[in-house]
Order: C-alpha cells, then structure tokens, then sequence
C-alpha cells in the first residue's frame, strides 16, 4: 500500500462538515439543571442519551485493549455501513468493492449513495483469487472494499485478510459480525499497522443482543472522528444502551451462549449428512450453514409448510440454503422435516 493520507479518499463536504456537539455530553457538571434541550422534565425516559456514548466506549476499551477515541457506536452495523460510504464516496461518481457473494447490504448503502457497486466474485470454495482482486483494484479503482469474514452467507473466513488490506488503496472495512464463533483472531490487532483499516463487530449474533441494534466500529482516531461527525446525534438510543452495558457486566452468560451454540453446530454437521436430499454441506465458521439441496425449490417449500424461516440463497448460490443454528428444540424440528424431504 502507498503512503496513506485520510484526507485525500474523505469526500470534501465530509471534511468541511461540523459536528453537532452536545453541550451537557462534553462538559463534567455535578447536579446540573437541565433546561438546555427542551426535554420533558416528567417521564421515565425524558431525558436524551449520551451522545457520545462514553460507558459503553469505556467498558469496550477495557475488553478490547483499544482506545476510546478509535471505538464508534452505531445504531447497528448497518448505520455504520452507510456511513462509511457516505464519507468516503462521492455520489455517481466512486465505487465500492464487494465479495460475491457476500452481505447484500454493502452494495444496498452503495446503491443508495449512488455509487457503482463492483462485484469480486468468489471461486468455487468462496474464497478470494488474489489475481483477481489486484485487477479488479487496479483497473476500477474503488474507494472502499468491504470484506465480510466470516462471510455472510458462505460461513467461511476469509485467510491473509491482511494481504488485501495492504494491497488496497483506499479504505478496508473487515466485517467481523461472526467473529466470536470462529476461533479466529479479530482484525482489530492490526489497526496500529494499518491506517486505512475498519473492523465492524456487533453484538446482533454472538451477544444476542439482535433487538438492541447496536454496531460497533474499531479504527484510527482519524476515522472514528470523521464517523462521529457524521453520524447522528443520539444515535443510539437509551433502552439500547444500557441494555448492552448490563449484557457486557455479564460475559460468562455470553460465553455459555457461544459455547452452546457451538454444540448445537457440531450436532447439526452430522445429522445433515445423514439427510439424503443433502448433497453438501459447506464447512461454517459462523452462527448459520450454507446447505446444498438436490430439490432446493420443494425442500425451502417444506419448510415453509411447516413454518421453519430459511434464507434461500439460490439462483445465486445455486441449490442453496443458509439455515441458521438454533437451539437444540428448534434444530430437533429442522431435521425432523428435513427427513421427510427423502420422499420429494
């Protein structure tokens, strides 16, 4: 990678662009009177969040031995998806890169901010040709690449993630949603080596927290301001936040939740292939499986009939189903029709 200089891949509005800065979130007051955001003084939740979300930050700091001012939270990953493109993409005329197939929202935020979307497409393992991707970077010139790993919806990590992040020049944003459930080591240890680097996390999977929608990004404080200043006000509401706070006191329950879901992967591994409709099962990294059917239009329609919710992946990923792992009840049901599916 060339000598990185944040300035000149920010849109120039983005950097012209002044925060909105909460007066009682960046000063210390004992009791003060609040009379400064015309608030309801009735209420049990009256009164706006932090704005700069400092507990949350604090206690993310001390887990993730990062500094506070290279942590932003967002109203799930997905504010920060859009962000992200916001700030570095300038509309109908730069482009994003994306892993094909890979999370569908990277190209929705492009699309919507008017940038072309530029599709790296997988080979038949679902990994990345490197040939490929240094053409494609070269030839395009894309500002951001989004690099999903564990990747949504294959379930495989992505090896020498750190061979694109130097090879790219622009900025990398490494989706770690899965992360917790690979046994991989997080990205975030290479945010001092690399200054165009974005680590995503949220607590939507491995946390259980998907109904609190709270995001996190990890990077250099130059980024982590940009973003800030970006992104709304309060982003993040009350309830959610100290919902997030209570479930981080309380990491032996989190990692129970994590081990026993790795039971149920495990467990479900070999009674799908033991299923005949079964023709593959792709090895998972993640919270989910990418299953190949020999019938996948009848087998998604059983499990429609017998109301169990899959994520049919084809035509895309062709006689493909993601299936999420659930608890041991509702996996027992999974297979249970599944069997059924020997005489479509």
């Amino acid at each position: 990678m060339k000598e990185f200089n944040i300035n000149s891949l920010v849109r120039k509005n983005i950097l012209e662009l002044q925060p909105y800065i909460s007066f009682r979130d960046h000063n210390e007051f004992k009791n003060p009177v609040l009379l400064d955001a015309n608030e309801s003084p009735f209420g049990e939740l009256n009164r706006y969040p932090d704005s700069t979300q400092k507990e949350l930050k604090q206690k993310l700091s001390e887990i993730k031995n990062i500094s506070t001012d290279q942590i932003a939270v967002g109203n799930g990953s997905d504010e920060l998806i859009d962000l992200i493109v916001k700030i570095f993409c300038e509309p109908k005329k730069d482009s994003i890169l994306i892993m094909n197939p890979s999370f569908a929202m990277y190209g929705f935020y492009a699309s919507i901010n008017e940038n072309k979307v530029i599709k790296l497409d997988l080979n038949e393992n679902f990994e990345i040709v490197k040939n490929d991707f240094l053409k494609i970077s070269a030839g395009f010139k894309p500002k951001v690449f989004f690099l999903c790993s564990p990747n949504n919806p294959t379930g495989n990590v992505i090896e020498d993630v750190e061979f694109y992040i130097k090879n790219f020049n622009g900025i990398v944003v490494v989706d770690e949603a899965y992360i917790e459930f690979s046994g991989k080591k997080s990205c975030t240890e290479l945010l001092e080596k690399y200054p165009n680097l974005i680590v995503l996390q949220t607590f939507s999977k491995a946390w259980g927290m998907a109904g609190a929608r709270v995001g996190i990004a990890y990077s250099s404080k130059e980024i982590i301001k940009l973003i800030n200043t970006v992104k709304s006000p309060y982003n993040v509401n009350a309830l959610s936040l100290n919902k997030i706070i209570e479930t981080i006191t309380k990491q032996e329950v989190t990692k129970n939740n994590i081990e026993n879901t790795l039971i149920e992967i495990s467990w479900l591994k070999n009674e799908f292939e033991a299923i005949n409709c079964v023709q593959k099962v792709y090895s998972t990294h993640a919270n989910f499986f990418l299953i190949e059917f020999e019938n996948v239009e009848k087998v998604y329609k059983k499990l429609l009939e017998n109301e169990i919710l899959t994520s049919k992946r084809s035509p895309q990923i062709p006689n493909c189903i993601r299936i999420n792992v659930g608890n041991r009840e509702e996996n027992t049901q999974l297979i249970k029709v599944l069997k059924q599916c020997k005489t479509i």
